[in-house]
């Protein structure tokens, strides 16, 4: 039986929904309604340690806007999650407060393992058949946070290979790069260099935790994977449809890198596959995609536009039936 679900996803850069009627006998997940706002609700956040005001006024705005979506399509459960900058807040409950005003749910501040297994189980659930090389490295590089999770791509939980899962989450993510370091317009050469060396740190502990080496494919998610993707690819404008399971090549990954970070925020903005939103902090979320890969010696990265939305909208169907990962 097909139960309609709703699935809310606040990162430090974008708040997303996913409206999606999801078959348990089927295991398949089916689109309503896909929707991405940037709110940059984590601005400032790793300076302050606080939730902005006015980041706050702009995730609210949003989320109304998402709630007259949910009502309107009938959605009869509903989980929203929310992610590193909610995390490192110290006024984290003023949001889960106002956020329960407006959704009628409070919001779940995600743990960096939990976010993980949950982008895991959005990103790998259709790639059970697939003929890729395992197990997979899931990279989902967001605002404040890239999370790591290596283990096979499996459809359901009661797979025994699900206990096999191993995940970190980092706190290296596009915005907080761009924060840090990447300052100038374009940046100078030693605050990329700053950047890496901050990159390559946080990949030394990924490296200590996850055998990541054992991977056979890299999985990358998230609005820059898919923007460096759509610029490899050469696309005049983005296309969600050909960008899913594309394979760029690391050497591709690495020009697109060097060219973000040579360009300013005005040339940036006239690709025409880039959200403006993304604008000041593609060259961030590029470099660190540029660094796993070359850390770890992947040569091709297979990305996915499916994440930890999908991920959520697995964790509300009936138990037995979710994904791995699911909550």
């Amino acid at each position: 039986m097909t139960r309609r679900v709703a699935a809310v996803d606040c990162g430090t850069n974008s708040l997303r929904l996913l409206v999606a009627d999801v078959d348990p006998e089927l295991a398949e997940l089916t689109d309503v309604a896909r929707r991405m706002e940037i709110v940059r609700l984590g601005q400032g956040v790793d300076k302050t340690g606080r939730l902005a005001p006015q980041a706050l006024e702009r995730t609210l705005g949003v989320l109304q806007h998402y709630a007259d979506i949910i009502s309107g399509a009938a959605a009869d459960a509903v989980r929203m999650v929310a992610t590193s900058a909610t995390r490192d807040a110290d006024n984290a409950v003023e949001f889960t407060r106002r956020v329960k005003e407006v959704l009628r749910v409070a919001p779940e501040v995600l743990t960096g393992r939990e976010e993980a297994m949950l982008s895991f189980a959005g990103a790998t659930a259709e790639l059970a058949t697939r003929p890729d090389r395992g197990p997979c490295l899931v990279a989902d590089i967001g605002g404040g946070s890239t999370e790591f999770v290596l283990g096979p791509a499996t459809a359901l939980p009661a797979d025994p290979a699900r206990s096999a899962v191993q995940a970190i989450s980092v706190n290296i993510g596009c915005v907080r790069m761009t924060e840090r370091h990447l300052r100038g317009d374009p940046p100078a050469a030693a605050e990329i260099a700053a950047a890496r060396a901050d990159i390559d740190a946080a990949l030394d502990t990924v490296a200590d935790t996850v055998p990541v080496r054992k991977a056979g494919t890299l999985v990358g998610l998230a609005g820059s994977v898919t923007t460096v993707a759509a610029i490899a690819m050469g696309l005049p404008h983005y296309d969600a449809a050909r960008i899913h399971h594309a394979r760029v090549p690391a050497r591709q990954v690495h020009e697109v890198t060097v060219g973000l970070l040579a360009k300013t925020r005005a040339a940036r903005a006239r690709i025409g596959v880039m959200h403006p939103g993304r604008v000041d902090v593609i060259g961030g979320g590029a470099l660190i995609l540029d660094r796993i890969m070359a850390r770890f010696g992947f040569t091709e990265v297979l990305v996915s536009e499916h994440d930890i939305l999908d991920g959520i909208a697995w964790s509300l169907a009936p138990r037995r039936f979710r994904p791995a990962g699911g909550a």
